[in-house]
């Protein structure tokens, strides 16, 4: 049971929550919080951001705690109590980091928060300073009116994930896992936005699972010369064998209780049998969706740097390449496996960072509260699991035993693709969409 004043539920105390979390969101895309990366080049926008969520969060007497482990890179964490003792509280994160805009051309400033026919303009649009502004606006919706939710809340608003979260959540997870003490469940990026279904109907992805991150090192090696005398054991001709077929190889695809949710629960409304034989075809039918849905397929390894001597005219004795590398729940040894045997026996292979996937329950009491206030909002909207070919920051609360779901609520346009919108230029929202999330995750938080 939740606990909910008579106001919480007008209509002017939902028009306020929708109004705070667009313009909580505009001025959180007003700080320029980029993370390069690259220690040196890193400001203090994370901590800026903090603390301004902590400043708004102050306002409305709820407490909570900024951790900065390196200077300008900051994390807030707060803790509502809930109404059941007995319910694992549930994690609701966002980070305050975004990606550099170097290089992009963008017709509206990156760092503006400017609405323009009624689109929300900057970086951090959808990753993910909306579902920051969103979560800060329903957290304070909750204490103005008094609102108990079943379960205890866990708002972290975090540094570092554009980055591995190394300064953010990965640090707190190691050094202060006290601040998620009882946590069993974590809700964050990437789902939640509609996608076409069939008829005018929409789907709501809900990421059940992550794939795993890995680098890995491809190192050839022979012997160095002039170039004047070519030699059979060159470097970098070994090397570049070995990258051309890792480009070329295409791992088998693995059925994971995610990917399998999705075929089954939108192909049984698009009338898409998903069989092994027609499953490419069938994905190709998705449009825009097909390449979400299809990198999720298998393990995937590409090729994305390479060096190799330093003169023109010297053969050198080394060759490397370095490869990202995406696997999915319960694949590491094959992924491993596979790899050698594509690249063969003569290329040394160095791993190098590893980060397993996660894996949620697909059928989690959880789900169907997402459906449920979908429903409310979208009567014939149906939400969908499925393996998100990327990670986020529930990578590091995994390691709490917290199960991680992607689920930020949007309903956008037909053919608009929200996840092309990530570490794009001109990054941009619905205003109108924001206004959606808000409604839905207030619920979702009340009653989850």
């Amino acid at each position: 049971m939740t606990s909910t004043s008579d106001s919480a539920h007008s209509s002017s105390a939902f028009e306020t929550l929708q109004h705070e979390a667009v313009e909580l969101t505009r001025s959180l895309l007003r700080i320029d919080s980029v993370n390069t990366g690259i220690a040196e080049t890193i400001g203090d926008g994370e901590t800026r951001a903090a603390r301004f969520v902590q400043e708004r969060l102050t306002e409305v007497g709820i407490e909570s705690e900024l951790i900065e482990p390196r200077s300008g890179r900051g994390s807030v964490v707060a803790r509502l109590r809930g109404s059941d003792p007995s319910a694992g509280a549930l994690v609701v994160h966002a980070h305050l980091d975004v990606v550099p805009v170097e290089g992009q051309e963008w017709t509206h400033p990156p760092f503006g928060g400017e609405v323009h026919d009624g689109w929300l303009y900057g970086r951090g649009a959808v990753d993910m300073k909306n579902f920051a502004g969103t979560i800060l606006a329903v957290a304070r919706h909750f204490a103005r009116h008094s609102i108990t939710p079943r379960r205890d809340l866990i708002f972290a608003f975090l540094a570092d994930e554009e980055a591995g979260g190394v300064w953010g959540a990965s640090w707190l997870v190691d050094n202060r896992p006290e601040l998620f003490a009882g946590a069993t469940e974590a809700l964050s990026e990437v789902g939640g936005f509609s996608i076409p279904l069939d008829e005018g109907r929409r789907a709501y992805l809900a990421a059940t699972s992550e794939k795993g991150v890995a680098w890995a090192t491809l190192t050839a090696r022979g012997r160095a010369a002039h170039g004047s005398r070519p030699t059979e054991d060159n470097a970098v001709v070994r090397l570049a064998k070995a990258v051309a077929a890792v480009g070329e190889h295409s791992f088998p695809v693995v059925r994971t209780p995610a990917l399998q949710a999705f075929l089954d629960r939108f192909g049984a409304a698009r009338g898409l049998a998903f069989s092994n034989d027609s499953l490419e075809h069938d994905l190709s039918q998705l449009g825009f969706v097909s390449s979400l849905i299809g990198a999720s397929l298998r393990n995937t390894a590409t090729p994305t740097v390479l060096s190799a001597g330093s003169k023109t005219n010297i053969i050198p004795g080394e060759a490397t390449a370095w490869l990202d590398i995406r696997v999915l729940p319960g694949q590491d040894e094959a992924l491993k496996e596979g790899l050698r045997e594509v690249v063969g026996d003569d290329i040394d292979i160095r791993w190098g960072r590893w980060w397993s996937a996660t894996e949620a329950a697909v059928d989690a009491p959880l789900l169907a509260v997402l459906q449920s206030a979908i429903t409310e909002q979208d009567p014939d909207g149906l939400v969908v699991p499925y393996l998100l070919p990327a990670s986020t920051d529930n990578k590091h609360f995994a390691r709490l035993g917290i199960a991680g779901y992607g689920f930020v609520p949007l309903r956008v346009p037909e053919g608009f693709d929200v996840f092309g919108q990530f570490h794009s230029a001109d990054e941009r929202i619905p205003v109108e969409s924001l206004e959606f999330s808000a409604r839905v995750t207030e619920r979702v938080l009340r009653e989850a």
